[in-house]
């Protein structure tokens, strides 16, 4: 067996394990910390809007030479100010968006472009895109967005108890947030892509928030009945049982995500995976982190409220409290006893082992007669 396997097993018995609960004030600072990060970006940054949601032209070009960059400066130029977005295509062609462009801009933009890549005015493809057009698919992103989150809720609360349900909307939101906010730090262009890539985040996150919960919901059954832990230990052991599955499955998720953006769109220059990649990896790595230590955490809080539960805590360190006091009576006697041993008599101490010289000749019975 592996070594990190070796570890899981001894994870999910229960032998070793951390404490995500004990230490929650870290996380939740941790995590607020991170949010407001992701808020302040968002408010002064903002997010770079793509063209399908802002409304412009996408112009495509034949084979040039023009390199990218120079082709983004003649482009900006060309629009008066207004930003571009270049990419290459295969066999040297060029995509050039330019956001807030009506029909009226397009054609002079088009002709201009022409002019400076040396290219026909004719083999210039131009598309437009209404702001009205973006408008609608934002709302119903949106829309989309707000019906995801109330089945959730739902489904959770008659899964499992309204309290788990709370927990990961808080958790989704927190995911969505960090996510929107390093989009507005790194500037990437949101696009449909990002939001399919939000819509699958989210999907992922509460997987692994739902296998906790689970584990969780069995090792929580008829808990009332038992004085050996409480709620906020057995949530604690829950998260330590499953801890390293979340790991693999985030690390094996991740792999394929990091490709894209990293080699993808980083190395092969393939900027149109990046609107979708950057939200699956940030948003795959967030999940993983607020199901382990915020969803359950929370979770187990909320619980630990309850009258039953705030009795079971009673009941358990009450009986803690007595076995201590038990074993520290007995610990000293103990002790003397050790000290005293040559002084007691045979019958406290037990019987001891006589020396050789008064054993000799007393072998076992022959069964004759002398």
């Amino acid at each position: 067996m592996s070594k990190l396997g070796n570890i899981g097993a001894r994870l999910y018995r229960g032998e070793v394990g951390y404490d995500f609960i004990g230490k929650r004030k870290i996380w939740y600072g941790l995590s607020i910390l991170i949010t407001i990060t992701a808020i302040v970006g968002l408010a002064v940054r903002g997010l770079n809007m793509g063209i399908e949601f802002s409304g412009g032209a996408v112009f495509t070009t034949p084979k040039t030479s023009v390199s990218a960059s120079e082709a983004q400066h003649k482009a900006e130029s060309a629009a008066g100010g207004h930003q571009a977005v270049v990419q290459k295509l295969g066999g040297g062609a060029l995509r050039i968006q330019i956001s807030g462009l009506d029909t009226k801009q397009a054609l002079p933009v088009q002709e201009e472009l022409a002019k400076d890549l040396n290219v026909q005015v004719k083999d210039v493809n131009t598309q437009l895109v209404g702001p009205s057009w973006g408008e609608q698919i934002a709302n119903k992103a949106w829309l989309g967005l707000g019906i995801f989150m109330v089945l959730v809720v739902l489904y959770l609360a008659i899964a499992f108890e309204w309290r788990m349900a709370l927990a990961a909307l808080v958790a989704l939101i927190h995911d969505l947030t960090i996510t929107v906010g390093v989009y507005a730090l790194v500037g990437f262009e949101v696009t449909p892509g990002t939001v399919i890539g939000l819509l699958t985040i989210l999907g992922y996150s509460l997987y692994d928030t739902v296998v906790v919960f689970d584990s969780l919901k069995e090792a929580s059954k008829d808990i009332t009945k038992q004085t050996r832990f409480t709620y906020s230990e057995i949530a604690n052991r829950s998260i330590n049982s499953t801890l390293v599955r979340s790991i693999n499955t985030t690390v094996v998720a991740l792999l394929p995500v990091a490709g894209l953006l990293f080699v993808g769109g980083g190395v092969l220059g393939a900027g149109m995976l990046n609107d979708i990649s950057l939200a699956l990896f940030v948003g795959l790595a967030a999940g993983a982190y607020s199901s382990i230590f915020i969803a359950t955490p929370l979770v187990a809080e909320l619980k630990s409220r309850e009258p039953q539960m705030k009795a079971l805590t009673k009941r358990v360190q009450a009986k803690r409290a007595t076995a201590a006091a038990k074993e520290a009576n007995q610990e000293g006697p103990q002790a003397e006893d050790v000290e005293d041993a040559d002084a007691e008599d045979a019958a406290v101490v037990g019987p001891r082992r006589q020396p050789a010289s008064r054993n000799r000749g007393r072998g076992r019975p022959s069964g004759k007669r002398r």
